[in-house]
């Protein structure tokens, strides 16, 4: 994955959000603003958004970035329109939770960040490409200048320490920050990341995350593998559990979690993947093509309604 970051032409994007971390009702507010009569990237920099936002221009913008990178809106030749994750989430009628009160919604939005590098290349190198569990913002900000300085990427050693702050703010709000700016930050609920008892670092809280369903998680390596391993037939459960983009690394579950998961994925996805654990071979495998699985199936079936039905 660090090959594919340095050398492929992916693009790298370390701004956009204007130094605010995603807040807790912004994806909301988003997905109304468009969902329903459709606008163009203008809707959130024209002055009418403070009054319809009830935020800073500023803060209109992050939120714009923050539902794009989500993947809750989608710029379809400059009008952004709502993506069908957002509408089987956040419809008024119809969503599984259009008030984001589920952890599977906030785990998904998580994963949206954490698995892809285009949009929020920061939180995809944080969790993919850093190896350590203890860390410090410094060296984080050395670690992905270098890797922007080696794509030729326009970003300074200064947008890229902003953007970290942004990421660690996230997850990790300053302890005894009560200021706006640290208000209501979606992803904390979370406890991916906190600070160390070592002064000024960091570090990533590794376990079994019993909230997260069956269906996030084989959601999440459906698109790993879909993505990074397309040609494969079967995947090895070290790539499940330590690829970057995998379930494992994204969701920072230790190893015996993962095999817990992949257990199970042969109910979960209807028997598209199975598990296999005999003579030392620990690997998944596909029964069909990964396309006929149905991600929609699959997040629905982590919220309450989808589980009773």
């Amino acid at each position: 994955m660090k090959d594919a970051l340095t050398n492929s032409d992916l693009r790298l994007q370390f701004a956009g959000h204007e130094t605010f971390p995603l807040r807790l009702l912004w994806l909301k507010k988003a997905f109304d603003a468009v969902a329903y009569h459709g606008a163009d990237r203008r809707t959130f920099q024209e002055q009418s958004a403070i009054a319809q936002f009830g935020v800073g221009k500023n803060m209109a913008l992050a939120m714009r970035h923050w539902a794009l990178a989500t993947g809750i809106l989608a710029d379809e030749g400059g009008m952004l329109v709502p993506t069908p994750l957002a509408r089987l989430l956040l419809d008024d009628r119809t969503g599984l939770d259009p008030f984001l009160e589920d952890p599977s919604t906030l785990w998904l939005v998580h994963a949206a960040l954490a698995g892809a590098p285009e949009q929020s290349t920061t939180f995809f190198f944080a969790f993919n490409t850093l190896n350590q569990t203890v860390f410090d913002r410094e060296g984080l900000v050395e670690m992905i200048h270098d890797l922007a300085k080696s794509r030729c990427a326009r970003a300074t050693a200064e947008t890229v320490k902003r953007d970290v702050e942004v990421f660690l703010r996230s997850y990790a709000p300053r302890s005894g920050d009560v200021s706006e700016d640290a208000a209501e930050p979606l992803l904390a609920e979370l406890a991916l990341i906190r600070e160390s008892r070592l002064s000024g670092q960091f570090e990533f809280v590794r376990g079994p995350k019993p909230n997260i369903q069956d269906g996030v998680f084989a959601l999440v390596l459906k698109r790993f593998w879909a993505r990074w391993h397309p040609d494969a037939p079967t995947l090895s459960a070290e790539q499940a559990s330590y690829g970057a983009g995998s379930p494992g690394r994204v969701f920072k579950l230790d190893e015996d979690s993962v095999m817990a998961r992949l257990a199970k994925i042969g109910e979960t996805t209807d028997g598209a993947i199975i598990w296999t654990d005999t003579a030392g071979l620990r690997q998944v495998s596909l029964t069909r093509n990964l396309a006929t699985i149905d991600d929609q199936a699959l997040i629905t079936a982590s919220y309450p309604y989808g589980r009773a039905a």
